[in-house]
């Protein structure tokens, strides 16, 4: 097959690392694609920039609350100057601009496998308890406030300690009013309103991560189980798990939603219950797992973009561990001042 060029966003591999490294280390090791990467980047200190032997080329964007056509026309300029195949965004805030924008990329040959507007939508933190009936998981209390005296009213409901959590991204644990109110005043500054105020459910942290084709099918799922997080709440450490409760859950919502491109579900395990807390439209940054126990999920999604064919056995075993780490690179300081005057490498 031809040598295919993927963008893929989200190199920020700091202590908060974004999923893209995952994405692209993914993509390497699948031996029936030729993968040519190029990572985009926002600031000429992400990581990704110097990782040379996985990522072939950089350019730095214009943040996506920019000018929407700003934004377009640099992807379009990428376009021409590499021959720009597809685009795997892994970043919330991207999420809308390129969904908004896919015909548009499509037109000029830039492939996209995103969710629609609507299936963006409903899985935000206002609809999700919706979602959660509908493929069988249960939900924290959860109140969606907009102003002081809301946010009063939802802690007195709920009960300390709350999440108090924005719409879109941004999580707290508060433990007193004042904490409440410190983090929900933070959000409001961020990220405007609604708030949503959330029960603190106990047990074990589970996510699934998966892919869907739009028709109601998954290419493929893995489960996992958080063994220690960062105290940005990131998975250090992990281990694969085959929850039949959560494996279910993430099928059905694929089915019932014909949900197109990757996901996570967030959700809390006690005892029988399952409580969904999150669903994330992308990848997550530990996606590398899910390659690691060989469901290499970014490679069979860019593989039924292009209407390649995917192996028949998606299967994985459970009991398989995942450990993070830091690297260090050594490089020359040309490279930063080549990406801070061009916005590339």
């Amino acid at each position: 097959m031809e040598r295919l060029c993927i963008g893929v966003s989200g190199i920020n591999a700091v202590d908060n690392p974004g999923p893209g490294i995952g994405v692209i280390r993914s993509l390497k090791e699948d031996k029936d694609l030729k993968i040519e990467t190029i990572g985009l980047a926002y600031d000429a200190m992400e990581p990704g920039i110097y990782m040379d032997w996985l990522v072939d080329k950089s350019f730095v964007l214009p943040y996506p609350s920019s000018s929407e056509e700003e934004y377009i026309r640099r992807l379009i300029y990428l376009k021409d100057r590499v021959g720009l195949d597809m685009i795997i965004p892994t970043l919330d805030a991207e999420m809308p601009l390129y969904i908004k924008a896919a015909s548009l990329l499509e037109a000029k040959g830039i492939k996209t496998f995103l969710p629609t507007k609507e299936q963006f939508d409903f899985r935000g933190k206002t609809k999700l308890s919706q979602v959660a009936e509908k493929i069988g998981l249960k939900m924290p209390k959860t109140k969606t406030i907009a102003s002081y005296q809301d946010l009063m009213k939802a802690i007195e409901e709920i009960g300390l300690p709350v999440m108090v959590k924005g719409v879109f991204y941004k999580a707290y644990r508060a433990y007193t009013y004042q904490e409440a109110v410190g983090y929900y005043r933070q959000i409001v500054a961020e990220w405007g309103y609604p708030v949503v105020v959330q029960e603190v459910v106990t047990g074990e942290e589970m996510n699934v991560i998966g892919v869907g084709d739009g028709l109601g099918n998954d290419l493929g799922l893995v489960g996992i189980k958080k063994l220690w997080i960062t105290s940005l709440g990131k998975i250090w450490t992990g281990v694969t798990v085959k929850n039949d409760v959560l494996l279910k859950a993430a099928k059905k919502f694929v089915q019932k939603f014909n949900w197109k491109g990757a996901f996570e579900l967030e959700c809390i395990v006690s005892a029988d219950d399952v409580y969904l807390i999150e669903i994330n439209p992308r990848f997550p940054a530990w996606v590398y797992f899910a390659t690691g126990v060989g469901v290499n999920l970014p490679a069979f999604m860019v593989k039924t973009a292009f209407g390649l064919p995917l192996k028949s056995s998606r299967d994985y075993s459970a009991g398989k561990l995942y450990v993070r780490y830091t690297y260090d690179i050594v490089t020359d300081m040309s490279v930063f001042q080549n990406i801070i005057t061009k916005g590339e490498r």
